[in-house]
């Protein structure tokens, strides 16, 4: 099956346990829930609404662009290479069609288990012209989490790729000043990914060590 631009194919998970997965444990109280997931569902056309001709013109304007979208949710998302980013952002912005004059949150997610794709970085654009919410996503490896920084054409997206600097380290290339925002700037790790320790951390209270919750609750 096609993969969607580094993306590994779609593919059903045999179980996640707990609420955020595992490793290394969860700390939520959810530790003995597991369910299955299954992830990146490509779309097939038509996609419907709006969304063909969105897509149809994005290709028009950043040759190359391939057609890998998801649908989920009512909610249009295009993946797209990170070499190709910078120039479907000028697009989504810029053109009189699209008109996605707002970068409302850059987030980053992190999937260890995706193999040469395991960080994720996910804009949410907004048209206030034509009233419609676009997603685009580019997937990243470990090795190489570099895409290039959108404030030039996005300023408000600043504190945004700050935040995702920080919690996932993605490094946003040509950013004005790509520092922590949330932890102090000594702080050592990423804390919103899903291999970074949440319990049992002595440094983080101290000198206070606060168990895993695998030792404090029973089911």
């Amino acid at each position: 099956m096609t993969e969607l631009s580094g993306v590994p194919a779609p593919q059903v998970q045999p179980v996640r346990k707990g609420m955020w997965g595992e490793p290394p444990g969860d700390v939520s109280g959810f530790a003995g829930i597991s369910r299955p997931i299954v992830r990146h569902v490509r779309a097939s056309r038509p996609y419907g609404s709006w969304y063909d001709a969105v897509v149809d013109r994005l290709q028009e304007l950043v040759p190359g662009l391939g057609d890998e979208v998801n649908t989920e949710y009512d909610e249009l998302t295009i993946y797209v290479p990170k070499d190709q980013l910078l120039a479907v952002v000028k697009a989504t912005r810029d053109d009189a069609y699209l008109r996605f004059e707002t970068c409302q949150s850059v987030c980053g997610v992190h999937y260890p288990d995706q193999g040469g794709a395991e960080l994720h970085v996910v804009y949410a654009l907004l048209s206030m012209t034509h009233n419609r919410r676009l997603c685009l996503e580019v997937a990243l490896s470990d090795e190489d989490p570099v895409v290039d920084s959108v404030t030039s054409v996005y300023p408000a997206a600043d504190w945004h790729e700050r935040e995702t600097w920080d919690m996932y380290g993605v490094i946003f290339e040509g950013h004005p000043g790509l520092t922590r925002i949330l932890m102090p700037d000594d702080w050592d790790g990423h804390p919103g990914r899903k291999d970074y320790p949440l319990g049992g951390v002595p440094h983080e209270f101290k000198g206070a060590r606060v168990a895993p919750v695998e030792e404090r609750r029973s089911y």
